[in-house]
């Protein structure tokens, strides 16, 4: 079977048991969970960032999970598509998934069910480089200690929708506690990421978060998953589209209405408030719960 290696340790998280769990802790207390959470949880969408920066609004909604969910037994993982450029989700199907921590077991089970719809394919190759769903596995292994995992790496394309409607529809069915988790983050703002339509500095700042990033979010809290990614394409407004649709789309399907913002923050905030540092760019960063 099977086991994929972290990539980003070191880089983006600790790659040391002890520094992570401690990183993890610090995480968690960053921010305080409001009162009216849904429960139980089905869905999330998550930031991907090196943990300093991000690691926060992820952990506020691994927590909030923790909190409201009487237990879950496995996560379908969606992650952005950094440089998987097929058009068809790939899900990591068998064998297991290597952290600080230690290991995390596929659901092969699950994957399997997902790729028989025809919706995707079983292709491990297509995670071997991308971060965005290896960031958060630390989260579960730390909070749900026998929790299994499916990753689908997913393009930023209508099928994302379809993809989410079918595993939504495959969770209805199963008498597992299963969540979904979507990684994207918002919009990439400035000289270093070759965007600065309004500007440079707090006032271009203020419209990637107020303005570009908020469009998104709204069109999420209304799990309006066929518009995310439209509104992702054309406005540079998430890097991970494709995995908040099937989030929204899975979510929809079993049930939820609507969704609840945690926090929504961005790196400059987190660089001026955390070490008193000004950038030049700025990378949008929500937690979102349903």
């Amino acid at each position: 079977m099977p086991s994929r290696k972290p990539i980003v340790a070191g880089q983006f998280y600790p790659n040391a048991k002890e520094a992570v769990m401690s990183e993890i802790k610090s995480c968690l207390g960053e921010y305080a969970l409001p009162d009216d959470l849904p429960a139980p949880i089905v869905s999330g969408i998550v930031p991907h960032a090196g943990w300093a920066f991000s690691g926060g609004p992820a952990g506020m909604v691994f927590n909030a999970i923790k909190q409201q969910n009487e237990a879950v037994d496995t996560f379908i993982l969606f992650g952005a598509a950094h440089g998987y450029y097929d058009k068809t989700p790939a899900v990591y199907g068998e064998g297991s998934w290597l952290s600080p921590l230690g290991e995390v077991q596929i659901d092969g089970d699950l994957a399997a069910e997902i790729v028989q719809s025809e919706i995707a394919i079983n292709d491990p190759a297509a995670h071997r480089g991308e971060h965005s769903i290896e960031v958060q596995i630390p989260f579960v292994q730390y909070l749900f200690e026998n929790a299994k995992i499916v990753p689908i790496v997913v393009p930023a394309s209508d099928i994302s929708v379809r993809l989410g409607d079918i595993v939504g529809r495959i969770i209805s069915d199963s008498e597992k506690r299963i969540v979904c988790i979507g990684s994207t983050d918002l919009t990439h703002y400035g000289p270093h990421y070759g965007y600065t339509p309004m500007g440079f500095g707090d006032e271009g700042f203020q419209w990637s978060k107020n303005v570009n990033d908020r469009q998104f979010i709204d069109l999420a809290l209304e799990l309006d998953a066929e518009n995310v990614v439209t509104n992702a394409l054309d406005n540079s407004s998430a890097c991970g589209p494709g995995a908040a649709a099937a989030t929204l789309a899975a979510a929809k399907k079993l049930g939820s209405t609507q969704a609840r913002l945690l926090v929504h923050t961005n790196s400059a905030e987190v660089m001026t408030a955390k070490m008193g540092i000004e950038s030049q760019d700025a990378v949008g960063y929500a937690a979102i719960v349903m």
